[in-house]
């Protein structure tokens, strides 16, 4: 079976089976979102950064301290995802194939908004998606852009990047601006050095893709800032997904959609 046509019941369950691959352009028409999960007595401070900046984390569902599924998830968090990374005292020390040992009674599971949502609707407004093309994962870029701090958690915003024909631009403004929950429009547009990315060949999360001759780069906020924060901040103890490895929901793409 096509991946595009499996349920997300089905594709969990290939996850959790064993199936490690990148989630765009699995499960067509359903949700995608990014989990980071960090420690209760942090949890408000991730709702406040959450709720600062909301093009980067759109926040769509939160579970109970220690749950390992949500109204919006009825899989297990902790097996179900294709990839995880794991952070102590804000370094990366491990990607791991589920986090059934690593999950800890007190983590407070958030999932936020993903830009594979919207993919499918550039599609079908014609703009190309070129990690779709090419089967990869989508280009991801730390930036030099300061997201708005709370007390204990600041950092960089995270983009992801698609190329688009000049021509196709605008539509793919107004393509992915009608889906604010997950990224909505580009945060720019453009020039990459003035978001501090010195080399589109080279991204920190994800494999590079090609832009060719009469397209331009999209930056969208992308959902694996939490994570870039984490590390930044020094923060003790957090689980998230692989970068581009997404948590595939119970809800469908157009409960996102607004006119």
């Amino acid at each position: 079976m096509d991946v595009a046509d499996l349920t997300p019941a089905q594709a969990r369950k290939r996850f959790r089976e064993g199936e490690r691959v990148p989630t765009a352009g699995w499960c067509r028409g359903w949700t995608q979102a990014n989990l980071i999960a960090v420690p209760k007595q942090l949890g408000y401070e991730l709702l406040l950064f959450a709720h600062r900046n909301v093009r980067a984390c759109p926040l769509l569902d939160v579970g109970e301290p220690g749950a390992w599924s949500t109204d919006l998830f009825a899989g297990d968090l902790r097996t179900d995802l294709p990839g995880y990374r794991l952070y102590r005292d804000g370094r990366a020390v491990a990607d791991l194939d589920d986090v059934v040992e690593e999950w800890r009674e007190d983590l407070v599971p958030f999932l936020i908004g993903c830009s594979f949502t919207f993919e499918r609707a550039l599609l079908d407004a014609g703009v190309p998606v070129r990690h779709l093309e090419l089967g990869t994962n989508v280009p991801m870029y730390r930036t030099n852009v300061p997201c708005a701090p709370t007390t204990t958690l600041s950092g960089p915003l995270v983009v992801s990047m698609r190329p688009v024909p000049e021509a196709l631009v605008e539509t793919a403004i107004e393509v992915s601006g009608h889906y604010p929950m997950v990224h909505g429009a580009p945060v720019h547009i453009g020039d990459p050095a003035a978001l501090g990315i010195g080399d589109l060949a080279r991204p920190d999360y994800g494999d590079p893709v090609e832009v060719r001759p009469g397209e331009v780069p999209l930056f969208w906020a992308c959902g694996v800032t939490p994570q870039a924060v984490i590390m930044a901040s020094g923060v003790e103890y957090a689980i998230g997904h692989l970068p581009g490895h997404m948590a595939i929901l119970d809800a469908r793409d157009e409960r996102y959609r607004v006119s």
